[in-house]
């Protein structure tokens, strides 16, 4: 069994259990439910950066990253930085983040937030709106492509941004649908955690100009965004990178000003 695996197996019995514990009018009543959404794709679609900053405290691959800031400064930090919209990590087991993370970030700014999560019930896309949520994350890998599009469907009905996550040719050529708004290229190899932007170069042509671009994991440098623009990419996750410095939003705002 690998990670995602692993990973997926724990989400369906969390899922089962808060659907327990919180109903959906709970959710549906939320003060945030009626929010009007910002959207991330038309924040990408205009921006000089397209830089979507991240909060993550630990992963898989590297266990404890950044322990000691709080979400609210990050995110606060993030915005003055200029990013386009920030990721929240909810998922708890593995990567110590939390719906709460996503509460106090909306909180704190006006920004896109994107709740990066691993998703496989609408009812996710539920708490993802009650919290704050302008987009949500879909990853290929864990889902079929009518799950995909009966997710993604769900999410346009509560005005989420989707941005769909593939990690090659075969993924990507089973998800794009309408209903999608960003399609994502991962360039983590998840079967042996290493990371390359070939794989974004590779597969650019073959996304079709009616979604933002996006390229995930392993960005560190001016360089490698300068190197993506030249396929299209208007979006570029950036995760580890700031969240290892003691300052994340001071690495931002240095990082942003390099690239303008």
């Amino acid at each position: 069994m690998n990670i995602l695996d692993k990973i997926i197996a724990d989400k369906h019995k969390e899922v089962k259990l808060k659907k327990s514990l919180i109903p959906v009018t709970q959710l549906e009543n939320s003060v945030l439910f009626e929010r009007k959404t910002n959207s991330l794709a038309n924040a990408l679609r205009t921006s000089a950066t397209g830089i979507i900053a991240e909060h993550k405290r630990r992963s898989p691959s590297k266990s404890v990253i950044n322990q000691n800031v709080s979400v609210q400064d990050v995110a606060e930090g993030y915005e003055t930085a200029g990013v386009c919209g920030m990721s929240v990590l909810t998922d708890g087991k593995y990567f110590g983040g939390s719906l709460d993370d996503l509460l106090l970030a909306r909180s704190s700014v006006k920004i896109p937030l994107l709740r990066k999560e691993f998703i496989i019930d609408e009812y996710q896309l539920l708490e993802a709106k009650a919290h704050g949520a302008d987009a949500i994350l879909l990853i290929a890998a864990v889902l079929t492509r009518d799950q995909i599009k009966s997710l993604s469907e769900f999410a346009k009905s509560l005005s989420l941004d989707v941005l769909l996550e593939v990690h090659n040719q075969e993924e990507l050529q089973k998800s794009i649908m309408p209903s999608l708004d960003m399609l994502g290229v991962n360039n983590r190899n998840l079967k042996t955690f290493e990371v390359s932007t070939d794989i974004s170069k590779s597969l650019s042509t073959q996304i079709p100009d009616d979604f933002v671009k996006v390229s995930e994991s392993g960005i560190s440098s001016i360089e490698a965004i300068k190197d993506l623009k030249q396929y299209d990419y208007k979006g570029f996750l950036i995760g580890e990178n700031f969240m290892k410095t003691e300052n994340p939003g001071a690495s931002a705002i240095e990082f942003i000003k390099q690239l303008k």
